[in-house]
């Protein structure tokens, strides 16, 4: 069942063009400037978002995103709230959406509860980085029967066996993590991405796509190179940070001019 990733990913191969993913934390500093800030990464060339699910114990934060993350619980963030703000968000806006937080939250609400509302809020995948390979059909086999992508992480330290059955399985894409740790601005990524990328290609039946320490336009370029997609997190989400207590309208033109820089790196 083809979903907004699916399809954006096969225009995108069409095209002869990358993906660009921005992270936003949902309800940082607000869940109205979150709408806002999506409905203009949409336009200035994001191809799909990436939408934090805040949660109080970190699962790969790092301390940029779990800081978010306490902000937005500080200011009273829930899920139902932010399965509202994007369903209000689907009236107009139909780029992809993937939401990242942690399978408590899942397991919390009940497996098929979670997936029917954020069906209906207008999600597209799940990217559940402390749910393993072997616990996946714990979730995976409900959220494909609701045209939910399941998105599965790899990192550089998973061995090639197993990291090839992670390919394998995942849909939607595949977030390779390119350093070992937490998520976090790099000054250099490391040289051998496009080797693991590689690798993956040779099992993965959906697009690879690289996160984790990417914030300047050169990253993003020797990423593209190698990748079908960019993931960029800790570097918004700080300039997030940078504008709090700004009017919604600059945040989102900070964040925005960012984004389009990142955008312009991307081979066209």
């Amino acid at each position: 069942m083809a979903n907004r990733i699916d399809e954006t990913f096969s225009q995108l191969r069409a095209a002869g063009r990358k993906a660009f993913m921005p992270f936003v934390t949902a309800g940082d500093p607000s869940l109205a400037v979150t709408e806002a800030l999506i409905r203009d990464l949409a336009k200035r060339g994001a191809t799909h978002v990436e939408l934090g699910l805040p949660y109080s114990d970190p699962v790969a934060d790092g301390p940029t995103i779990q800081a978010s993350f306490n902000r937005a619980l500080a200011a009273g963030t829930k899920l139902d709230d932010i399965f509202a703000m994007v369903k209000h968000l689907r009236r107009d806006c139909h780029i992809p959406i993937s939401a990242m937080g942690s399978y408590t939250l899942v397991a919390r609400r009940g497996v098929a509860r979670f997936l029917d509302e954020a069906k209906a809020a207008g999600i597209d995948g799940l990217i559940i980085p402390d749910l393993p390979l072997e616990e996946v059909e714990a979730m995976a086999p409900e959220a494909a029967a609701r045209g939910l992508d399941q998105i599965m992480l790899v990192a550089p330290t998973t061995p090639p066996e197993r990291a090839a059955r992670i390919a394998a399985r995942a849909t939607g894409f595949i977030y390779y993590i390119c350093v070992s740790g937490i998520t976090g601005e790099r000054t250099a990524l490391p040289t051998d991405v496009g080797e693991h990328v590689a690798a993956l290609r040779q099992s993965a039946r959906v697009p690879v796509c690289v996160g984790f320490g990417i914030s300047r336009p050169e990253h993003v370029r020797a990423v593209a190179a190698v990748a079908d997609g960019v993931i960029v997190g800790s570097a918004i989400v700080r300039r997030v940070e940078e504008m709090a207590g700004r009017p919604a309208a600059e945040v989102v033109e900070h964040v925005g001019r960012y984004v389009e820089e990142l955008v312009a790196a991307l081979p066209r």
